[in-house]
């Protein structure tokens, strides 16, 4: 049974493997050739020094695993890479691209809206508070601060960052987004990560319909 059951997972892994493969090289010219050259600059250095320390067996073997795994390290960099360049611009991308993230963060979208499709969304992480909105720069930018004020009132002295996405300065952009998020210093304890964002739900939010799950999969944009 346990073998039955490890060759369907590795069933299941290969099939999402060539689904990603398919579907980033759909988006994504520069693919394959990325990936044979991590593959094979692995195998021959892993390989060379092998040989040079007079293991001419183990040295190529090592050089051939590695060179698999730097090629789906590519695969993986360049999936996300499309995925993000398939939704960027469009309303909601920022919501989409936070309730992907690996952690604990809890996001809520939409908590703040304008009738232009501007949005605030919430973020609750070991950082604190995190304000991300989208959309036209002046009006988000009075958008946070309207709901920075009101989160304030609540969260007391736990921090309450703002973020503003975008390709302007002082904007953080879509692609850069994660890696902002992960690069803001700690302030909560784990287990308060939960307790705080229940008591920000409690505030309410806009009803407005957000994209929720994870990143739509990358393919020919039209």
């Amino acid at each position: 049974m346990r073998l039955m059951a490890s060759l369907s997972g590795l069933g299941q892994r290969l099939s999402q493997l060539r689904q990603a493969l398919v579907q980033t090289r759909a988006a994504d010219d520069k693919l394959i050739p990325f990936m044979a050259a991590a593959a094979v600059g692995t195998f021959v250095v892993i390989g060379g020094v092998g040989v040079a320390l007079e293991q001419p067996i183990a040295g190529p073997l090592l050089g051939l695993l590695l060179g698999a795994m730097a090629a789906m390290i590519v695969l993986g960099l360049r999936a996300q890479r499309a995925a993000l360049g398939a939704i960027e611009g469009q309303p909601g991308a920022a919501a989409a691209v936070l309730q992907s993230m690996r952690g604990r963060w809890k996001v809520t979208p939409a908590v703040g809206v304008t009738r232009k499709q501007d949005f605030v969304h919430r973020v609750v992480g070991r950082p604190g508070v995190i304000l991300v909105g989208e959309g036209a720069s002046a009006r988000v930018t009075s958008l946070l601060k309207q709901e920075k004020r009101r989160v304030a009132r609540t969260v007391g002295e736990t921090p309450v960052h703002e973020v503003s996405v975008g390709d302007r300065e002082g904007q953080v952009p879509l692609r850069q987004l994660q890696n902002h998020m992960a690069r803001l210093p700690r302030a909560l304890k784990a287990g308060d990560v939960d307790t705080l964002d229940r008591k920000l739900r409690a505030l309410g939010h806009s009803d407005l319909p957000m994209p929720k799950g994870p990143m739509p999969r990358p393919g020919k944009r039209r």
